[in-house]
Protein backbone atom coordinates (compact mmCIF):
# COMPACT_ATOMS: atom_id res chain seq x y z
CA UNK A 1 0.00 0.00 0.00
CA UNK A 2 1.24 3.51 -0.84
CA UNK A 3 1.61 5.72 2.21
CA UNK A 4 0.61 9.26 1.25
CA UNK A 5 2.18 12.41 2.66
CA UNK A 6 -1.21 13.41 4.10
CA UNK A 7 -1.41 10.10 6.03
CA UNK A 8 2.07 10.70 7.46
CA UNK A 9 1.15 14.31 8.30
CA UNK A 10 -2.07 13.20 10.03
CA UNK A 11 -0.25 10.61 12.15
CA UNK A 12 2.48 13.11 12.99
CA UNK A 13 -0.12 15.64 14.18
CA UNK A 14 -1.83 12.96 16.24
CA UNK A 15 1.30 11.59 17.94
CA UNK A 16 4.04 14.23 17.63
CA UNK A 17 6.45 11.53 16.39
CA UNK A 18 9.03 12.21 13.66
CA UNK A 19 8.12 12.02 9.96
CA UNK A 20 10.26 8.93 9.28
CA UNK A 21 8.91 7.16 12.36
CA UNK A 22 5.34 7.89 11.26
CA UNK A 23 6.03 6.65 7.72
CA UNK A 24 7.64 3.42 9.02
CA UNK A 25 4.77 2.81 11.46
CA UNK A 26 2.20 3.26 8.68
CA UNK A 27 4.15 0.92 6.38
CA UNK A 28 4.40 -1.64 9.18
CA UNK A 29 0.63 -1.51 9.76
CA UNK A 30 -0.41 -1.31 6.08
CA UNK A 31 -1.81 2.19 6.55
CA UNK A 32 -3.90 1.45 9.67
CA UNK A 33 -3.61 4.72 11.61
CA UNK A 34 -4.82 3.35 14.97
CA UNK A 35 -2.38 0.43 14.79
CA UNK A 36 0.38 2.85 13.79
CA UNK A 37 -0.34 4.90 16.94
CA UNK A 38 0.12 1.72 19.03
CA UNK A 39 3.41 0.94 17.23
CA UNK A 40 4.70 4.46 17.88
CA UNK A 41 3.68 4.29 21.55
CA UNK A 42 5.59 1.01 21.95
CA UNK A 43 8.67 2.55 20.30
CA UNK A 44 8.36 5.58 22.56
CA UNK A 45 8.29 3.33 25.61
CA UNK A 46 11.40 1.49 24.42
CA UNK A 47 13.17 4.80 23.82
CA UNK A 48 12.13 6.01 27.27
CA UNK A 49 13.56 2.87 28.90
CA UNK A 50 16.89 3.37 27.13
CA UNK A 51 17.12 6.91 28.52
CA UNK A 52 15.99 6.10 32.07
CA UNK A 53 19.58 5.92 33.42
CA UNK A 54 20.41 9.47 32.31
CA UNK A 55 20.45 12.29 34.87
CA UNK A 56 17.68 14.87 34.54
CA UNK A 57 18.73 18.00 36.45
CA UNK A 58 17.27 20.81 34.31
CA UNK A 59 13.57 21.47 33.80
CA UNK A 60 10.73 23.74 34.84
CA UNK A 61 8.48 24.53 37.76
CA UNK A 62 4.96 24.98 36.49
CA UNK A 63 1.75 26.08 38.15
CA UNK A 64 -1.94 25.71 37.52
CA UNK A 65 -4.82 27.49 39.23
CA UNK A 66 -8.25 26.02 38.59
CA UNK A 67 -10.87 28.40 37.14
CA UNK A 68 -12.68 28.95 40.45
CA UNK A 69 -9.32 29.67 42.22
CA UNK A 70 -10.10 26.96 44.80
CA UNK A 71 -7.40 24.50 43.64
CA UNK A 72 -3.77 25.26 42.84
CA UNK A 73 -0.80 23.10 41.83
CA UNK A 74 2.96 23.66 41.82
CA UNK A 75 4.92 21.03 39.91
CA UNK A 76 8.57 20.35 39.03
CA UNK A 77 9.41 18.27 35.96
CA UNK A 78 13.05 17.65 35.09
CA UNK A 79 14.84 17.00 31.79
CA UNK A 80 18.51 16.77 30.80
CA UNK A 81 19.08 20.19 29.19
CA UNK A 82 17.83 23.75 29.48
CA UNK A 83 17.31 23.69 25.69
CA UNK A 84 14.62 20.98 25.97
CA UNK A 85 13.07 22.70 29.02
CA UNK A 86 12.33 25.73 26.80
CA UNK A 87 10.61 23.73 24.03
CA UNK A 88 6.84 23.91 23.52
CA UNK A 89 6.25 20.13 23.93
CA UNK A 90 8.03 20.19 27.32
CA UNK A 91 6.10 23.26 28.50
CA UNK A 92 2.88 21.63 27.34
CA UNK A 93 3.74 18.47 29.31
CA UNK A 94 4.30 20.53 32.47
CA UNK A 95 0.98 22.33 31.98
CA UNK A 96 -0.96 19.13 31.23
CA UNK A 97 0.46 17.24 34.22
CA UNK A 98 -0.31 20.20 36.53
CA UNK A 99 -3.91 20.24 35.25
CA UNK A 100 -4.12 16.48 35.76
CA UNK A 101 -2.94 16.85 39.38
CA UNK A 102 -5.60 19.50 40.02
CA UNK A 103 -8.30 17.16 38.66
CA UNK A 104 -7.14 13.75 39.93
CA UNK A 105 -5.62 14.68 43.33
CA UNK A 106 -2.78 12.11 43.55
CA UNK A 107 -0.93 11.65 46.87
CA UNK A 108 2.43 10.38 45.56
CA UNK A 109 4.51 10.83 42.41
CA UNK A 110 5.24 7.12 41.85
CA UNK A 111 4.72 3.79 43.60
CA UNK A 112 8.21 3.85 45.15
CA UNK A 113 7.22 7.04 47.01
CA UNK A 114 4.63 5.18 49.09
CA UNK A 115 6.52 4.63 52.34
CA UNK A 116 6.52 1.14 53.92
CA UNK A 117 4.46 2.45 56.87
CA UNK A 118 1.73 3.85 54.59
CA UNK A 119 1.71 0.68 52.45
CA UNK A 120 1.42 -1.58 55.52
CA UNK A 121 -1.29 0.60 57.06
CA UNK A 122 -3.31 0.48 53.82
CA UNK A 123 -2.88 -3.30 53.53
CA UNK A 124 -3.98 -3.67 57.16
CA UNK A 125 -7.19 -1.76 56.39
CA UNK A 126 -7.76 -3.88 53.27
CA UNK A 127 -7.15 -7.10 55.24
CA UNK A 128 -9.71 -6.03 57.86
CA UNK A 129 -12.26 -5.25 55.13
CA UNK A 130 -11.60 -8.57 53.35
CA UNK A 131 -11.76 -10.60 56.60
CA UNK A 132 -15.48 -9.81 56.88
CA UNK A 133 -16.08 -11.59 53.58
CA UNK A 134 -15.75 -15.02 55.25
CA UNK A 135 -13.54 -16.26 52.41
CA UNK A 136 -10.47 -18.51 52.93
CA UNK A 137 -7.10 -16.87 53.74
CA UNK A 138 -5.56 -17.49 50.29
CA UNK A 139 -8.54 -15.72 48.65
CA UNK A 140 -8.31 -12.87 51.17
CA UNK A 141 -4.59 -12.46 50.34
CA UNK A 142 -5.43 -12.16 46.63
CA UNK A 143 -8.21 -9.69 47.38
CA UNK A 144 -5.81 -7.53 49.43
CA UNK A 145 -3.18 -7.70 46.66
CA UNK A 146 -5.71 -6.65 44.00
CA UNK A 147 -7.15 -3.84 46.09
CA UNK A 148 -3.66 -2.56 46.96
CA UNK A 149 -2.85 -2.38 43.22
CA UNK A 150 -6.02 -0.30 42.80
CA UNK A 151 -4.88 1.95 45.68
CA UNK A 152 -1.54 2.46 43.88
CA UNK A 153 -3.29 3.25 40.57
CA UNK A 154 -5.60 5.73 42.32
CA UNK A 155 -3.02 7.56 44.45
CA UNK A 156 0.26 7.55 42.44
CA UNK A 157 0.46 10.26 39.79
CA UNK A 158 2.47 8.26 37.23
CA UNK A 159 0.10 5.27 37.53
CA UNK A 160 -3.14 7.23 37.16
CA UNK A 161 -5.05 7.21 33.87
CA UNK A 162 -4.36 10.60 32.26
CA UNK A 163 -7.55 12.69 32.60
CA UNK A 164 -7.49 13.96 29.01
CA UNK A 165 -6.86 10.47 27.54
CA UNK A 166 -7.77 7.67 30.00
CA UNK A 167 -6.34 5.06 27.58
CA UNK A 168 -2.85 6.14 28.70
CA UNK A 169 -1.29 6.66 32.12
CA UNK A 170 0.50 9.86 33.13
CA UNK A 171 3.80 7.93 32.83
CA UNK A 172 2.91 6.98 29.24
CA UNK A 173 2.25 10.67 28.56
CA UNK A 174 5.75 11.46 29.90
CA UNK A 175 7.23 8.59 27.85
CA UNK A 176 5.63 9.92 24.66
CA UNK A 177 7.29 13.31 25.33
CA UNK A 178 10.63 11.53 25.92
CA UNK A 179 10.19 9.86 22.52
CA UNK A 180 9.49 13.26 20.91
CA UNK A 181 12.31 15.20 22.56
CA UNK A 182 14.97 12.49 22.94
CA UNK A 183 15.83 13.26 26.57
CA UNK A 184 15.17 11.66 29.92
CA UNK A 185 12.21 13.42 31.58
CA UNK A 186 10.88 12.77 35.05
CA UNK A 187 8.27 14.24 37.34
CA UNK A 188 10.18 15.23 40.46
CA UNK A 189 7.60 16.61 42.90
CA UNK A 190 4.32 18.47 43.25
CA UNK A 191 2.16 20.23 45.80
CA UNK A 192 -1.60 20.55 45.44
CA UNK A 193 -3.54 23.11 47.43
CA UNK A 194 -7.29 23.13 47.89
CA UNK A 195 -9.18 25.86 49.73
CA UNK A 196 -10.67 24.55 52.97
CA UNK A 197 -8.93 21.17 52.94
CA UNK A 198 -7.92 19.78 56.31
CA UNK A 199 -4.32 20.39 57.26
Amino acid sequence: MDISASMVKGLREKTGAGILDCKKALEETAGDVEEAVVVLRKKGLAAAKKRSHRRASEGLVGSYIHLNAKIGVLLEINCETDFVARTDPFKELVKNVAMHIAAANPRFVREEDIGPEVAEQEKEILRAQAADSGKPQNVIDKMVEGRFKKFVADTCLTCQPYVRDPDMTVQQLVDSTIAKLGEQIEIRRFVRYQVGEEL
